[in-house]
């Protein structure tokens, strides 16, 4: 009987500690709600502030060329200046073009005297024939010689103007106004109007100036597909001028606005883009920005009507695609795939959520769904550089012509443009 009550002890005593364990492990499960950083997704209007590499040009490039051989004589500028249009530029020998003038000056005063001969005959043959005094065939050779004479007149009259032309041919002067290059001929040298040995320097037009740049074909379509359903307005009215702003290497924002001058009529296949160009007005010809330079340019004045804004940080990439997490009212995690674009270190959702939800914005590694969190709001708003500006005085784009180009697009190449999801792509940042 002792035996039995002493297994019976053992028994209740074990029995205890099990579920005094299973009480500890049960505990231990209840972890504390992980304390994470959250947003409230923003809806607002957004400026259309991508950036473009791009490169500057002259809006004129020209070579000057010899039209008439000879030695060099001079050069009459300093290389690299600003000259106007009209300028000499160089004097080639022009002995032998004043002898050659000469020689035509002699031709037309000699066919000139003949003219005068011959009209002399010509009136005389004219009245003997009315006397009947002399035979037709005198009268028409005396008509003929005087109207060969005046034809000859005329073509001593082309050689004087040819033998002018090729003597103020050796004043070489700029076609342009515009910075010279270096000479590519030497004082002394013998040039010639035909192969290399005619060109003599080149001249480039800074006034205005281009910059050439392209836009992702997904982010014109973008544009274009927006623009139609009105989720993006490339509107002026309302004082908003549509233009382009250069950014030069020191990330100083050149003073003058661009205008969008050129769309092309179809997609570069090999980078998927649409070459674009705007021109920059450049007053006084100055010089803070060069033909050949690297820039950066933006589009001011297209806007995202009520874009979803999250921050770059609160959208985690997977292989399957891009999702948020999401918090909701009792503080449980649910996973949100998204359509995303960056911009401003900041996503535009175009899929995915409305504006409004509490998200979770970092350490989202550490996240998984369903699980309990303390989220510690942060404020989340547009930075300044995304705050629309309007400058006081801007080259207006000629709108229309920005509006077709997009209509264009959105009717002739959505057949080409295939219907890409948006996703993250930190080359348009």
């Amino acid at each position: 009987m002792k035996k039995l009550q002493v297994v019976l002890s053992a028994i209740l005593v074990m029995s205890m500690a099990t579920l005094c364990a299973c009480h500890k492990k049960d505990g231990a499960g209840q972890a504390a709600a992980l304390p994470v950083s959250a947003i409230k997704v923003l809806k607002t209007d957004l400026p259309w502030n991508i950036e473009y590499p791009a490169q500057v040009v002259g809006s004129l490039q020209v070579q000057v060329r010899a039209q008439v051989g000879g030695i060099l004589k001079a050069r009459l500028f300093d290389e690299g200046a600003y000259v106007e249009q009209g300028t000499q530029l160089f004097q080639i020998d022009p002995a032998e073009y004043e002898v050659a003038l000469q020689r035509a000056e002699g031709a037309l005063a000699q066919a000139r005297t003949d003219v005068n001969r011959t009209r002399r005959d010509y009136e005389r043959m004219k009245r003997l024939r009315e006397d009947n005094a002399v035979s037709q065939k005198d009268y028409d050779d005396s008509l003929s010689a005087y109207e060969a004479a005046q034809a000859a007149v005329k073509v001593a009259q082309a050689g004087v103007s040819d033998a002018k032309i090729n003597l103020e041919y050796t004043k070489v002067l700029a076609p342009i106004s515009g910075i010279t290059g270096k000479e590519a001929q030497s004082v002394g040298s013998l040039v010639s109007p035909a192969g290399e040995g005619g060109l003599l320097t080149t001249m480039v037009q800074i006034q205005p100036l281009w910059v050439n740049f392209s836009m992702p074909s997904s982010q014109f379509y973008q544009l274009a597909k927006g623009y139609t359903d009105g989720t993006i307005s490339v509107d002026a009215k309302e004082g908003k001028n549509i233009y382009v702003e250069a950014l030069m290497s020191d990330g100083r924002v050149y003073p003058e606005k661009g205008s969008i001058i050129f769309f092309d009529s179809s997609e570069d296949t090999k980078t998927s883009s649409l070459a674009m160009r705007a021109e920059f007005p450049n007053p006084g010809t100055q010089r803070m920005l060069m033909p050949g330079q690297f820039v950066r340019v933006r589009l001011i004045g297209a806007t995202y009507k009520d874009a979803v804004l999250v921050p770059a940080s609160a959208v985690l990439s997977t292989p399957t695609g891009n999702l948020v997490y999401i918090i909701g009212a009792d503080n449980t995690v649910k996973s949100q795939p998204v359509k995303v674009q960056l911009q401003d270190n900041m996503y535009i959702v175009s899929e995915g959520l409305k504006g409004g939800e509490t998200i979770i914005s970092e350490g989202l590694i550490k996240i998984r769904p369903d699980m309990k969190v303390t989220p510690q709001l942060k404020d989340f708003s547009l930075p300044v550089s995304a705050e629309p500006v309007v400058p006081s005085t801007a080259t207006a784009v000629n709108v229309e012509s920005f509006e077709e180009a997009i209509q264009r697009d959105e009717q002739g190449d959505e057949q080409v443009l295939p219907d890409t999801q948006i996703v993250d792509d930190k080359t348009t940042k």
